[in-house]
């Protein structure tokens, strides 16, 4: 086997695990999320940034992707504020972290197709939120680096029932 071919197939590999990963989570849409929940679902993201001295835009979006909770920590970048709202669309409308999009497009080959998703922010800090098995909304952090946006969004997350 030529080397050629060797590099080819690996980088097709490659390629196919990203895309598989970007599979939709199977859980159905549920009732949306409240305002209540959504503050509730915030603090621990917000928690985690200021216990790491981050500075970040927290994002709380219902099922459809519209916005029902934000909140900027003073001193944040003023660009986070839409980014952060973008990754929690994507993750709601799309049934998945943007962290898998994130991943199939830095795989390269049919990763970038993610490219001409209308509505996809492929940086990681965009979850969705589920209660009882159903997507009720989601939260998108922005404000640091991409890991760790996803680091205070997976707070939020995993805190929420």
């Amino acid at each position: 086997m030529s080397l050629r071919i060797l590099k080819f197939s690996l980088v097709s590999t490659l390629a196919l695990c990203s895309i598989a990963s970007l599979a939709q989570m199977p859980n159905p849409y549920g009732a949306n999320i409240n305002l209540e929940a959504a503050k509730k679902a915030a603090a621990p993201s917000l928690a985690e940034a200021r216990k790491n001295n981050w500075t970040m835009v927290v994002a709380i979006v219902d099922a459809a992707g519209d916005l029902v909770y934000y909140e900027k920590m003073d001193n944040t970048q003023l660009g986070s504020s839409k980014v952060a709202i973008d990754k929690a669309r994507t993750a709601a409308r799309f049934k998945r972290p943007t962290k898998a999009f994130q991943d199939a497009l830095a795989a390269g080959g049919a990763g970038l197709r993610i490219l001409g998703l209308d509505g996809v922010t492929p940086v990681e800090g965009g979850i969705p939120l589920v209660s009882d098995g159903k997507i009720v909304g989601a939260i998108g952090v922005s404000g640091d680096t991409s890991d760790h946006d996803g680091v205070c969004a997976k707070a939020a997350a995993d805190s929420f029932k």
